[in-house]
């Protein structure tokens, strides 16, 4: 399969993050699957998950406090069934990991394993590998999806497009694989396939400061809303409080994590500032924090505010945070004895591709899972440590669906046609284009937005939309192309479900409109109107 131009598989995913990856796993015993991914297998956001997976496994603690932690971190959104089922999924999600081998922090309690407590929680309930529980995730089940037989994997490769059978000429509407370009070899394969899943996850590179990987530019929610599926929710973006500040530090998170184990923000004076902005002060749910400290930079004109962690001993931060302790010393703080400097960044993507609560999306044959996805369970804003967990629950759903459905025939699809296009001379276009539009939405549809914003924020995008379609129909694609005309549409959906919006709830915070609606509703967004 990795020499043809054309081949079909049962099931094709794209994505290879923790909802790729276990999917692959909970299907090829049974199924021949293609797991697609831009770089290697472990370049995904889930890999550079620090905190942990929220789950009920004390004795002390229930599903129905976890149900209403996520209810009230997402202020009024959450859709309650599939809340219900994520977090009744919790025992059975890591009970599944702890089989195949992961290794989480042990400690001497009843449970054996530690658990720690991060903003939003009542309870300490977050599972972790120490402080880089995605990467220990994903480094198992790495290994795991390269020996498996019935498991391609495509690395540097990313999704053009979507195939839909209405664009063949046929009646029906059904997704039948997917376009995907060979970024080694620069040409584009049509992969067939009888399922296919979006595990692409999210959207944060369309901001100019994120902790998100370079992979993460809203492809499976572009290529979604172009063959004719729904989104939702896309306006509320998640911003960590605490990304680390520093010139020579790219995307590096320092995880919730910390305040759950006594760090407190505070001003460069030493001041704490928190317990201002809300009664649980630095244990808050992450859109009161993130705003808190953007409201505190801009009335002092600050670069940062810093994080201090400086009461807890040396042998503790190092057991505890061995990966931010040692990124810091490497650039010169010593968290033991000196705050972090930090700043907000764009981190999560809450809305997506409208699915099912067997991750079914609007065309049949197309499922979606994880970031990609708009499930109903983050609501307005998402708590902590609830992502990998969601990731894990809908993999599951998503294997039942798949196997429970029958699988249809292969049949032959067109090659993708380049006949028409040249090879591009003007590389700075897509470039300068990137840049700008990432300027643009950390501008105008930040932390803080207003309706003046917002309209100067969309007239650009439909500028760059307009100059990056023109680009695209001329010249042959590549894999920056692809993430740009991703990234721009994904943009302009954020934006307009933010118009929609009058009213501040959760990630959304509109000067314009600063008061919350009685009634909560979703921002639902069609192509076909």
């Amino acid at each position: 399969m990795n020499d043809s131009i054309q081949s079909h598989v049962d099931v094709l995913i794209l994505g290879s993050g923790l909802a790729g990856q276990s999917l692959a796993l909970r299907l090829a015993d049974s199924k021949k699957v293609a797991l697609v991914t831009k770089k290697s297998l472990q370049d995904s956001a889930s890999s550079w998950a620090q905190g942990g997976i929220a789950a009920v496994l004390d004795p002390a603690d229930s599903t129905k406090a976890h149900f209403d932690d996520t209810l009230n971190a997402g202020a009024g959104l959450c859709n309650p069934d599939a809340t219900r089922y994520v977090v009744e999924s919790g025992r059975e999600s890591i009970d599944w990991l702890i089989r195949r081998g992961v290794a989480f922090t042990r400690d001497e309690s009843a449970l054996g394993y530690h658990l720690t407590r991060e903003g939003g929680h009542g309870q300490r309930r977050v599972i972790h590998a120490a402080d880089a529980t995605g990467a220990a995730v994903q480094r198992t089940l790495t290994a795991q999806v390269m020996k498996h037989p019935n498991i391609q994997v495509l690395e540097h490769h990313i999704a053009v497009d979507l195939i839909n059978a209405t664009k063949l000429g046929q009646s029906a509407a059904r997704c039948l694989g997917a376009y995907v370009l060979d970024t080694a070899a620069g040409r584009v394969k049509t992969i067939g396939a009888s399922s296919t899943v979006l595990a692409t996850g999210g959207a944060g590179k369309v901001y100019l400061y994120t902790t998100n990987p370079d992979t993460a530019t809203g492809d499976g929610i572009a290529m979604a809303w172009r063959t004719g599926c729904r989104v939702a929710n896309m306006e509320f973006v998640q911003f960590h409080p605490t990304c680390l500040y520093h010139p020579h530090a790219k995307s590096f998170l320092i995880s919730e994590a910390l305040r759950g184990e006594g760090g407190l923000l505070r001003l460069p004076d030493g001041t704490r500032f928190m317990p201002q902005h809300d009664a649980r002060a630095e244990l808050a749910p992450r859109d009161i924090v993130a705003r808190a400290i953007d409201f505190e930079m801009k009335r002092q004109g600050l670069d940062c505010v810093y994080l201090d962690i400086t009461h807890k001993p040396a042998e503790f931060l190092q057991d505890h945070f061995p990966t931010i302790f040692a990124r810091c010393m490497e650039l010169g703080i010593n968290i033991a004895k000196e705050p972090i400097p930090v700043v907000p960044a764009a981190h999560y993507t809450c809305g997506g591709v409208v699915t099912d609560l067997s991750a079914r999306t609007d065309l049949p044959g197309l499922y979606a899972i994880g970031e990609t996805a708009f499930t109903g369970l983050h609501g307005a804003n998402r708590l902590a440590s609830n992502s990998l967990l969601e990731c894990l629950a809908f993999s599951s759903a998503a294997a039942k669906a798949i196997l429970s459905s029958p699988t249809v025939s292969s049949q032959q699809l067109p090659l993708w046609d380049e006949s028409r296009v040249t090879d591009a001379d003007e590389e700075v276009v897509i470039s300068h284009n990137w840049a700008e539009l990432r300027r643009c939405m950390w501008d105008y549809v930040g932390i803080v937005r207003t309706n003046k914003r917002l309209e100067r924020a969309m007239h650009r995008i439909d500028l760059l939309e307009k100059e990056i379609d023109e680009y695209y129909t001329n010249f042959r694609v590549s894999n920056d192309l692809i993430e740009l005309r991703n990234l721009v549409l994904t943009a302009h959906l954020i934006v307009r479900s933010a118009q929609h919006r009058r009213e501040s709830r959760g990630l959304h915070y509109s000067r314009d409109f600063p008061s919350t609606q009685p009634d909560a509703l979703d921002t639902v967004l069609s192509p076909n109107g």
